[in-house]
């Protein structure tokens, strides 16, 4: 077993320090507290071609793995940005992978190279009010009209719909009462976020406000045949290539923020004096801390083979989930810690640890929950029965 990073990812890991480093934790208090997308960072990491990290050399990319992607937005959430910068372009990095696997040449010629280089914003529209994480059972619906889709329905929780052009859009063409297995009659478009037919509501949230999360009200929006991805009935299982990489991804940025929250701790603690005394002397504050360092140390080890595996072609569905739910763990408590460790300065927005604790939170919810992580390993590695 190798434990080192190879030159490329350590080359990685010190250049997107150093670029997110030039933006502190008060431009993310400001744009957080304005509700305004991070534009000046996001150009940087676009103007430094990171955005095209994990797209194929051939369309502009670097070609890399899972493992270099996680490294990347581990960096970023560790710097101080947090979920903010790393929503920012999570969804460039990772989310145009049904596109890379399953898309027409044509289609990939036209957008992956605005990917790469900033231009293009695309948001990922599958969740909906009623369904939940139970995508088999949306109603947003694709009709045919001629050569073309009518689409009507309605998504939740889509990150940046406000800033994007296209949307990543899963619907049902055949009706769930319809399908030979449930999860069939569901197909995947890339297509224009035509305003005129879509009505973009954003939410408001506890957290993560430099990028918004949103309703859309989608009312007839037509939708050429070019813009399918793949084969009619089969979007479920286009996004499935999608998932694991993603868990690993906002494993890394919970990582990253847990690893944030901490040096700030680390950093009061050492110079808060109370009774005469820097207060991390007292074990009560020091104890926990150690305590974090060590389960965000163990949660990366599990990180780490989850995206070997991935890049390497072996099943990871497992130790995914597993490195997600780890990491989004011990993020958060080392962020709920940092907080503690400022005591009644923490619950305030100077020392930023209060922003820390709420993207942090975020990660135990998102892209699914802790308990579906749970669900997800009872039956699939333990074989017991299915428990919802």
């Amino acid at each position: 077993m190798d434990f080192e990073l190879t030159e490329d990812q350590q080359t990685i890991r010190k250049a997107v320090a150093e670029l997110a480093a030039r933006f502190d934790d008060q431009y993310w208090m400001d744009k957080d507290a304005d509700h305004e997308f991070p534009t000046e960072f996001y150009d940087a990491f676009a103007a430094g071609g990171w955005l095209g990290i994990t797209t194929p050399e051939e369309y502009g990319g670097h070609g890399f793995g899972i493992t270099e992607a996680s490294i990347l937005l581990e960096e970023v959430a560790a710097s101080g940005a947090g979920m903010n910068g790393a929503s920012s372009m999570h969804l460039s990095i990772f989310g145009m992978h049904p596109v890379i696997v399953h898309g027409s040449e044509e289609m990939k010629k036209e957008t992956l190279p605005r990917i790469v280089n900033g231009d293009l914003h695309v948001c990922f529209g599958v969740t909906e009010p009623g369904a939940g994480l139970d995508t088999t059972r949306i109603t947003t619906f694709a009709k045919r009209d001629g050569s073309d889709y009518v689409v009507n329905g309605r998504k939740v929780w889509i990150s940046k719909a406000v800033e994007s052009e296209k949307i990543l859009l899963l619907t049902r063409t055949a009706k769930f009462e319809d399908s030979p297995k449930k999860t069939e009659g569901l197909t995947l478009f890339l297509t224009d976020l035509d305003r005129a037919h879509v009505d973009i509501r954003p939410i408001k949230k506890m957290g993560r406000n430099a990028i918004t999360s949103n309703e859309l009200f989608i009312d007839d929006l037509r939708i050429p045949e070019e813009h399918r991805i793949g084969e009619e009935g089969q979007g479920f299982k286009y996004i499935l290539d999608g998932l694991n990489p993603e868990r690993m991804l906002v494993a890394s940025e919970a990582l990253g923020i847990g690893r944030a929250a901490l040096r700030r701790a680390v950093r009061y603690a050492g110079e808060r004096e109370v009774f005469g005394r820097p207060i991390g002397k007292n074990q009560g504050l020091q104890f926990p801390l150690a305590d974090s360092l060590t389960r965000l140390d163990a949660a990366e080890l599990v990180l780490r083979k989850a995206t070997w595996l991935y890049d390497n072609g072996r099943p990871c569905a497992r130790e995914a989930n597993t490195a997600k739910y780890l990491c989004a763990d011990a993020g958060f408590d080392a962020a709920d810690r940092a907080l503690q460790t400022h005591g009644g300065m923490g619950y305030s927005e100077e020392y930023h640890v209060a922003r820390y604790f709420r993207e942090a939170r975020l990660t135990r919810i998102a892209p699914l929950s802790q308990e579906m992580v749970l669900n997800y390993i009872g039956e699939h590695v333990l074989g017991l029965p299915r428990s919802y």
